[in-house]
């Protein structure tokens, strides 16, 4: 384990639902290094940078955003801290928009993260998935991920959110 190596507190989060591994021992893990898990052909129109379980959602989101003609990059950031910003950064230029996905509240967690270095180096349009500022519930792991929009339908919602403003704010970005 990774985890062993690095000097200093760690955290591990843990899921309670089952998800499907979609991993092998030869998938690359390095702690502070986020990891392209998916890409589609050509130039990605956004860049969804997820962690834990919900990789899983976000690759299902990816599979039928190609469907729909957007091309997209899925990144898997399993490290918060130390961040890997040259990756997040990459894929923000490449894209022009990206959509965070966490199991977590998005305020202080990895979404705010990625846009405080965004903020710093190449601001884009950015969606937030996670739980929204407000208290969590009790109930069946997969009916939560719904109701808090965490699922593959709530990502595409917010990759689709992201795009709409990209072709308003992007191109103004760029000039200051």
């Amino acid at each position: 384990m990774s985890a062993v190596d690095v000097k200093g507190p760690v955290y591990l989060r843990f899921a309670r639902e089952k998800t499907p591994v979609f991993t092998t021992i030869k998938t690359p893990f390095k702690v502070g290094r986020a990891e392209v898990f998916f890409e589609s052909r050509g130039k990605p129109d956004v860049a969804i940078i997820a962690c834990g379980p919900l990789v899983y959602n976000a690759l299902l989101a990816a599979a039928k955003l190609e469907a729909l003609k957007i091309k997209v990059r899925v990144i898997n950031n399993h490290t918060i801290k130390p961040m890997d910003e040259k990756t997040i950064i990459k894929a923000a230029r490449d894209a022009g928009a990206v959509v965070t996905v966490e199991e977590h509240q998005v305020m202080g967690g990895m979404g705010s993260a990625i846009a405080e270095v965004l903020a710093k180096h190449y601001p884009v349009p950015m969606e937030f998935v996670g739980v929204q500022n407000r208290f969590g519930e009790s109930g069946e792991p997969n009916e939560l991920i719904k109701k808090f929009g965490l699922d593959a339908e709530g990502i595409i919602k917010a990759a689709k959110r992201a795009l709409s403003r990209k072709a308003v704010i992007g191109p103004t970005l760029r000039r200051a």
